[in-house]
């Protein structure tokens, strides 16, 4: 196993778990090339930080990247909101973009 991810997680569930961690083990599961893992720890990010944009950002990618694209225009959906409210306006436009371009591959019925 990944040497970093292991050691991301023997720290779950103590007392530096949070949304950043999940968000690190996230992008660690991403890069190792495993999407599905990497959704399901950037899902624990937003349940535990709603707010945090660059982890719904990450989530549409992995699901995206695990071929649910239904799931991940929801989470760019719902991270756009998220984005926007805070004034982030980068991460909006973004998502907007990854956003748009599954709406087409889904209407195509490529996605």
């Amino acid at each position: 196993m990944n040497p970093r991810i292991e050691s991301l997680e023997k720290m779950l569930d103590g007392p530096r778990d949070g949304a950043l961690l999940r968000f690190s083990l996230g992008n660690e599961y991403l890069k190792a090339g495993e999407p599905r893992k990497a959704a399901n720890c950037f899902q624990n990010a937003v349940d535990r930080d709603n707010n945090y944009s660059a982890a719904w950002k990450a989530l549409g990618k992995a699901l995206a990247d695990a071929g649910d694209h239904p799931s991940a225009l929801a989470a760019y959906e719902r991270g756009i909101a998220v984005a926007e409210a805070k004034g982030d306006i980068q991460a909006a436009k973004e998502m907007s973009v990854f956003a748009k371009r599954i709406r087409k591959a889904l209407a195509e019925g490529t996605g």
